[in-house]
């Protein structure tokens, strides 16, 4: 298309047809080499059937509104060049610019005042479109309109079409009819979809939703099960696969949604893969339940099946359940790579409350750096054992046949690591384990190849860091079983080895799973999705069995079935977090609900060993108290944080046994709170009486006067 500089050169076109769009029309480059525009020229009296014209887009069908108009009177101007505009108007399509969907930017606010008569049926149908143009009524010719077309396409500014029935998200026309549906139905309708809930069941919650705003409503309810039925077949026809090309579909996603992200950096020869998702509803969970608590880690998920390793952040909610909070997806452990992916998450949730703070972040993997946590967060280091137990038993389990050595080598493991706070040396113990067990190839092949050589970094990481309770790890252990469930299904098999398939399954099918277990549980609705999600944890399960139940021995427990009470199980090693129980779900290597009340039981009584966090914890008070003698202040500090730390945890057991808190309350010691000084120029001086303002006056004493806004005291003479 050649170029044209001068507006005398561009022919004035009149389409026959009554009304008439931008393909009737033959468009010309205007303008310098730098900087050119696609114009055309035509009659002022028909630009009103233009804009018809382009309202009836049969792909893309909309409405334009004026986004920005100016005007001036004829003979305003002295001098003007060809293309000066008497009338100026911006038209913009009416699903933008701004663009209330997922990953979109609502605009500030305007100065200027919007014709908003023929804007989309509502705010929220505002998808980002990028679609305008400009009408000019030429100052030198007014009976002339000169048309320029910034953007054509009805796409947002990603590239991908954002309204229209060629959209594959929109739920259809008719979006001025549809009942409001907030964010929160449109989450609970989405979440029962991607759980395979039935439909009948997905529309009666969603009609109930939709009714607390629109009432009980035939005309509703009908619209309703449309909306319904069509929300379900966009999930059904979703896909991952945005591309063939795996590295080129993540792209689309992240680009498409960028509300969900917090770090992204695509791989090259330098720099490794590294994605960082977290939802609105994510960050809201962390801000909630990780302010002034803990969060875990479950690292390097699927390093031997997935194209990249999961790493998942988690914080604990109301019921001490793991909750993930944010997902990580990279190869990458280097101290540099995870200083930015924490510092940008860090830095998501203190935009949000600048007073937001972690106490304490659990790791469950001695090959972590915990410089990065410690930089980041500024908290304490706990380690978790749930994967080295876990590990160690699905292997004892499926290498011993025989269930009298699978207890006794399990046990024997588990005095490796409590020999770390015995006094003797964990390596005699491990030596002497390897001897005794010579004799069960299939475990010890594994246990020598896999164990052995990086066995001392374990044992030094336990030995060193604080050590996380067994509930904090029962439930970190019960989310890493939900995963897996989620994600290593055969019928996606052959998926594992694309990250969009995994970005897919974690936003849509993990997510909304979580969604709906703490909204059935806050809502008090759903409720056999309440139950399976207040029992999801062994810990929870345990405290369900009755201590009738259960008869105590130094070594084996026999605890009857709740179910069948002519049924029963064995706990072997009982105290210990290295038990052994021969139930089902223990077998599996899980941590399961009879070794928690059994250990909950044994963990006052005599002979019994107490568990591996309060040998830690024991550890680093005798650490403290244990400071030369001739360093007397450093002695006198020790005892200090010493006696804060017993308070604390006095106050602590407390409460938690108390059943009516303001009994504690009352005993707490009372908080003195000093008043902020006030400026020198804000002082004033305390309220006299008549009497004293009287003695002032004859003693000639001046008062500051009190402020003008204040009632002046009157003056007595």
């Amino acid at each position: 298309m050649d170029l044209i500089e001068s507006i005398h050169d561009i022919p004035v076109q009149n389409p026959s047809v009554e009304d008439f769009s931008a393909s009737d029309l033959k468009w010309i480059k205007f303008g310098t080499p730098e900087h050119h525009d696609d114009v055309a020229l035509i009659p002022y009296a028909r630009a009103e059937e233009f804009i018809i014209g382009e309202c009836s887009n049969v792909e893309c069908p909309t409405r334009f509104h004026i986004e920005r108009g100016r005007k001036r009177s004829l003979g305003s101007l002295m001098e003007f060049k060809s293309d000066e505009y008497l009338e100026y108007r911006l038209y913009w399509c009416s699903f933008g610019p701004e663009n209330y969907g997922e990953g979109g930017i609502i605009l500030p606010s305007r100065r200027y005042r919007l014709n908003t008569r023929n804007r989309a049926a509502r705010p929220q149908s505002m998808r980002g479109c990028t679609c305008h143009f400009v009408i000019k009524r030429l100052y030198a010719r007014p009976s002339l309109a000169l048309i320029i077309y910034n953007n054509r396409r009805h796409v947002s500014k990603s590239g991908f079409i954002c309204h229209g029935p060629l959209d594959r998200d929109a739920i259809g026309p008719g979006a001025k009819k549809i009942p409001y549906v907030g964010h929160e139905i449109q989450q609970q309708t989405m979440s029962m979809i991607y759980l395979g809930i039935p439909e009948e069941n997905v529309l009666e919650k969603h009609i109930e939703g939709i009714q607390r705003y629109c009432g009980s409503d035939l005309k509703v309810n009908s619209i309703a099960s449309q909306y319904v039925h069509k929300l379900g077949m966009i999930i059904k026809r979703s896909t991952h696969e945005l591309d063939l090309d795996d590295q080129e579909s993540v792209r689309i996603w992240v680009e498409r949604n960028k509300k969900s992200i917090f770090y992204y950096r695509d791989s090259s020869e330098t720099e490794p893969f590294i994605l960082g998702i977290q939802t609105e509803w994510q960050l809201q969970q962390m801000l909630r339940f990780g302010h002034r608590s803990l969060i875990a880690a479950d690292s390097t998920f699927g390093i031997k099946r997935l194209k990249y390793p999961l790493c998942t952040l988690l914080v604990f909610d109301s019921r001490q359940h793991a909750l993930p909070v944010a997902w990580v997806i990279t190869r990458s452990v280097a101290k540099s790579d995870v200083c930015k992916w924490m510092k940008a998450l860090l830095g998501r949730v203190r935009a949000v409350d600048p007073t937001w703070k972690v106490n304490g972040f659990i790791i469950d993997d001695a090959a972590v750096e915990t410089d990065p946590i410690r930089e980041t967060f500024s908290c304490p280091v706990l380690f978790s054992v749930w994967r080295v137990r876990r590990s160690w038993l699905r292997h004892v389990v499926k290498n011993c046949r025989n269930i009298e050595v699978q207890r006794q080598i399990f046990k024997r493991l588990g005095e490796i690591v409590y020999s770390i706070w015995g006094g003797v040396d964990p390596f005699l113990v491990l030596q002497k384990f390897i001897q005794d067990f010579v004799d069960q190839t299939d475990f010890m092949q594994y246990f020598n190849a896999t164990w052995v050589p990086k066995i001392e970094m374990w044992l030094t990481t336990i030995k060193s860091l604080p050590l996380a309770s067994q509930e904090s790890s029962g439930a970190i252990e019960s989310y890493h079983v939900k995963l897996k469930l989620k994600l290593f299904d055969d019928s996606h098999l052959g998926a594992l080895q694309r990250v969009d398939w995994l970005v897919h399954k974690l936003t849509t099918e993990l997510h909304s799973s979580y969604w709906l277990d703490r909204y059935a549980d806050e809502s008090d609705s759903f409720q056999t999705i309440k139950d399976e999600y207040v029992n999801s944890t062994s810990w929870h399960r345990a405290s369900k069995i009755p201590n009738t139940n259960i008869t105590l021995s130094p070594n084996t427990t026999k605890i009857l079935s709740q179910t069948d009470t002519s049924r029963s199980h064995i706990v072997s090693n009982p105290g210990s977090e290295f038990a052994f129980c021969d139930c089902e779900w223990s077998l599996r290597g899980n941590i399961c609900k009879h070794v928690v009340k059994v250990n909950t039981m044994c963990e006052n009584l005599k002979g019994y060993q107490s568990s591996l966090s309060f040998h830690a914890f024991q550890d680093i008070l005798v650490k403290m108290f244990e400071k030369p003698l001739d360093d007397s202040m450093e002695l006198d500090l020790s005892m200090a944080w010493l006696g804060q730390i017993h308070g604390q945890i006095e106050k602590l057991v407390e409460l938690n046994k108390s059943t009516d808190i303001g009994m504690v309350v009352n005993g707490l010691p009372l908080k003195w709170n000093s008043k902020k000084s006030r400026t020198l120029l804000a002082r004033r001086p305390a309220t006299v009486g008549p009497s004293l303002a009287l003695t002032s006056a004859n003693s000639g004493v001046n008062v500051r006067k009190k402020s003008r806004k204040r009632k002046r005291l009157s003056r007595i003479r």
